[in-house]
């Protein structure tokens, strides 16, 4: 039998089936990395879809009408519970169960009281009893009324262990009128008198274990005499503008209380005397 004969190499190489091309495979390492940036991807969308639920809604107009009526009923709680600081003065007082004097001085007493509250709390209060002070703001606003002088003096008190600015004030005597006692008082440590006296205000310093009130009285028009205080009183005498004072107020100079309440209610009517 005759051979076979061979084809040509080169209609081998056609006859054969062509190859798929393959991608070269990647490195472990860019496999890893590949997905730790999906993850942070999917970990980031994740987070702006969670703040986005977390943002409050945007109310409608219909809906922030209803939210303010329904705070309309608090508004109004708030303005009666005002109204009821009128009520404050007066009212039942406590019963005394009995009381001894276990201190008496010249200037006030202090007395050992058991007694029943109004509240019904019985118990034993120390309480210092005193005929109440009179104080004075005397005020020159011949030079100007919009800050007028004060009368201030200044002397050392024992109490406080310092110097102390303060207002013109005395001891009243047992049902002393506070406007005669003022006008002694004021002639007595300045040497000042006035002819128009008002009742500011009335107040209790320490009311928890000291009964003293005093009263606040505004002294205008003045004219200047002499001063005769008492033998244990070395009093200085100062006339200080009125936002001089307010100043020293803010920096924490004056730390006489009864200073504080007469000069500052006295800035604010004044403040409001300017308005009308």
């Amino acid at each position: 039998m005759p051979a076979k004969k061979k084809a040509p190499a080169d209609k081998k190489k056609l006859a054969a089936k062509p190859r798929k091309a393959t991608a070269p495979k990647p490195k472990a390492a860019k496999v890893t990395k590949a997905l730790t940036a999906l993850k942070d991807v999917k970990a980031k969308k994740s987070v702006k879809v969670a703040a986005k639920k977390a943002q409050p809604k945007k109310l409608k107009k219909t809906e922030v009408k209803k939210a303010a009526k329904s705070i309309k009923p608090v508004v109004k709680a708030k303005a009666e519970k005002s109204v009821s600081l009128k009520k404050s003065n007066g009212g039942k007082k406590a019963e005394l169960l009995h009381s001894e004097v276990v201190f008496q001085g010249p200037l006030f007493r202090v007395l050992r009281d058991k007694l029943v509250e109004p509240s019904g709390v019985e118990g034993i209060r120390d309480v210092i009893r005193h005929n109440g002070s009179v104080v004075i703001l005397a005020v020159d606003a011949t030079k100007s009324k919009r800050d007028p002088y004060i009368v201030m003096e200044r002397q050392y008190r024992h109490a406080a262990n310092q110097y102390l600015w303060e207002l013109p004030a005395g001891k009243l005597e047992a049902g002393e009128d506070g406007k005669l006692g003022g006008q002694r008082e004021l002639e007595e440590e300045t040497g000042y008198k006035a002819k128009k006296w008002k009742l500011m205000t009335e107040y209790y310093a320490s009311p928890g274990f000291l009964g003293e009130s005093m009263k606040i009285y505004l002294a205008e028009e003045l004219t200047l005499g002499a001063a005769h205080p008492e033998e244990d009183e070395k009093i200085e005498v100062h006339l200080v503008k009125l936002s001089e004072i307010l100043k020293a107020i803010e920096k924490g100079q004056i730390l006489d209380g009864k200073t504080l309440t007469g000069v500052l209610l006295y800035s604010r009517l004044l403040a409001a005397a300017k308005k009308k």
